[in-house]
């Protein structure tokens, strides 16, 4: 089957498998959604949690961000790891909202990717859930997911979200984002991808190949 025929079984399946898939970083703003978004990086959700309710009294919007002491920076994101780098990042995204945006966070692609160490990933998964602007958000897992499907043979992030843009419906892109993330992380995970109990299995060359049943 080719990628086209098998797109539209494959999402009937995501929601049913995972009607409720959302982003599991918890944010009451889009500025909340962006900081958690660079703390996610080699760290995982529960454990960004833990951490920004304090993080986010502490610094309550972006200029209070732009004008943290460094060092204090650090100390409050270090327990989720690249804490040097991800200050870093922080303090530089809301100099460069405080001087250019008002300290708002742009509902734009274009403007979002212009914001240090922001790429289409992260601006994405902004505009999808703070905004409500569609977005395909190519994770490790959305990416390592789609491959084994076969909905694109590309190792590039943005080459395969501009494979997977054409198939999938413009107004499915967040929730088929979290939908193939949530099935990443549960079932088609990078080491040992748990086919037999797979939903997908099916209309999933990786899959077929390991049973001997090439497509």
């Amino acid at each position: 089957m080719t990628a086209a025929e098998k797109i539209g079984p494959i999402l009937a399946i995501l929601d049913q498998r995972y009607p409720r898939a959302h982003c599991t970083l918890d944010f009451t703003n889009a500025l909340q959604l962006l900081v958690a978004t660079v703390l996610s990086a080699q760290c995982t959700d529960v454990r960004v949690n833990q951490v920004t309710p304090a993080l986010f009294r502490q610094y309550p919007d972006a200029a209070a961000f732009a004008r943290a002491s460094l060092p204090e920076l650090e100390e409050a994101v270090r327990p989720t790891g690249f804490f040097r780098n991800k200050a870093k990042s922080i303090k530089a995204i809301c100099q460069a909202l405080a001087a250019h945006h008002g300290g708002e966070v742009p509902a734009s692609l274009d403007e979002l990717v212009q914001l240090p160490g922001i790429g289409r990933k992260t601006a994405n998964v902004i505009l999808g859930n703070a905004f409500g602007i569609p977005g395909i958000v190519v994770d490790t897992h959305l990416g390592r997911v789609s491959q084994r499907l076969g909905l694109t043979s590309q190792r590039d992030p943005v080459k395969i979200e501009f494979d997977l843009m054409p198939l999938v419906p413009r107004e499915r892109w967040t929730d088929f984002s979290h939908q193939m993330i949530w099935h990443g992380r549960e079932i088609c995970t990078a080491r040992k991808p748990n086919c037999p109990a797979c939903p997908l299995l099916p209309y999933c060359d990786f899959g077929q190949q390991a049973r001997g049943n090439p497509h």
